[in-house]
């Protein structure tokens, strides 16, 4: 979210959009990630605090599609506590006409745009990405998708990590940078 309300300021050459936060205009709500996000929104009081998913919380949202011995590697490695504010303002965007999740849609002078999903990520699921694409249809910017296979929401630190930053390089380098 914060790589695409940068691009849509004019602030940034080009962007790469990691399994995104959904931005305001993203209307899907898909069980996987009311199920990943529960864990913060499930509680009021956590709107200012920093959340800790428990082992079996963060194989579900995040390691859902690597080992069990990995996804207990990435655990121990990546696990900390994480605020929840920013959930509460994803969730709540369609019903704020100045949520901090919204972004310049339509700007048409933008640099490029990348969007990664992983084809498994309970997280921040397809669908979630598929929309923000769609969301980017009235600017003639290139905004473009790309679905990794079999991949969750830990793509960028897992085992599998130097398939996707081989592909971001590549995209960059095909765009000119």
């Amino acid at each position: 979210m914060l790589v695409q309300n940068l691009l849509g300021r004019d602030l940034a050459a080009a962007a790469v959009a990691i399994d995104p936060a959904p931005i305001k205009g993203v209307p899907e709500l898909p069980l996987s990630a009311l199920k990943s996000s529960f864990p913060v929104l499930g509680n009021p009081f956590n709107f200012n605090r920093a959340i800790s998913l428990t082992e079996p919380q963060f194989r579900f949202g995040f390691t859902n599609a690597v080992s069990e011995q990995e996804a207990k590697e990435l655990y121990t490695k990546y696990a900390i506590p994480a605020p929840g504010r920013p959930l509460f303002q994803a969730a709540t965007a369609t019903f704020n006409p100045n949520s901090a999740t919204k972004v310049n849609l339509t700007n048409t002078t933008r640099g490029p745009l990348l969007l990664i999903s992983g084809s498994e990520d309970h997280t921040v699921p397809p669908v979630l990405v598929k929309s923000a694409l769609k969301a980017y249809r009235k600017s003639s910017a290139v905004t473009e998708l790309k679905e990794f296979a079999g991949r969750g929401h830990s793509l960028t630190i897992d085992s599998g990590w130097r398939e996707l930053a081989d592909y971001i390089l590549g995209w960059l380098n095909a765009k000119g940078f």
